[in-house]
């Protein structure tokens, strides 16, 4: 699969630039399942990596055998979670997951029948969820091959810059995703050539 998706982008002439220069990476990348990737995306939001390494770590280690179960992250106080190093914002999110998790009897659903626009949708009716975090788990989660987040700083940064879009607002959006139009079905993997790009390689 690596051969067609670099020969398919390399159609580009700007894209294989990144492709001849940047070591190839698979979208796979130690997935916990959906319920904990979206519990620790939202516990890694505005931090370091390294900061929200140790957070999650703790925030594991409140729960018995290390698993925050629906059941009982629901029934953890604030002030218990904050120990952890959490905001009482970010506590009551992580919350809000668990009981629409709960709820919906999400936490061992079969995401393959969904389509992306469709999980967007459905998860970012949970507060504190929004459609970054969902593109996110799209990709490194669920392995999606074409997903654009254009909701993520980054890859904005590296599309405008590579590509010399000026333009702001909707306008710029439009422009991205003509631009990203050429990389379809694998606009995922473009990103992350983007963000290696945007990162020195």
């Amino acid at each position: 699969m690596q051969a067609t998706i670099t020969r398919h982008l390399s159609q580009d002439p700007i894209m294989k630039k990144l492709v001849d220069k940047i070591s190839f990476r698979e979208l796979s990348l130690n997935s916990q399942g959906l319920y904990l990737d979206l519990l620790g995306s939202i516990i890694s939001q505005q931090l370091s990596t390294k900061v929200a390494t140790v957070i999650r770590r703790r925030f594991l280690a409140l729960f018995p055998d290390g698993q925050p179960h629906t059941e009982r992250l629901l029934a953890m106080d604030t002030d218990t979670l904050r120990t952890a190093g959490l905001s009482g914002q970010k506590a009551a999110y992580l919350q809000n997951v668990a009981g629409f998790f709960q709820k919906e009897n999400l936490v061992d659903k079969d995401w393959s029948t969904l389509k992306n626009d469709e999980i967007i949708d459905y998860l970012t009716q949970i507060k504190g969820v929004g459609k970054w975090t969902v593109e996110m788990i799209l990709m490194f989660t669920l392995s999606r091959p074409d997903v654009l987040p254009l909701d993520d700083f980054g890859i904005r940064m590296a599309i405008a810059d590579l590509y010399r879009i000026t333009e702001t607002g909707r306008p710029m959006r439009e422009k991205m995703t003509e631009t990203a139009a050429a990389w379809q079905p694998w606009r995922s993997y473009a990103c992350l050539y983007l963000w290696q790009h945007k990162d020195g390689g």
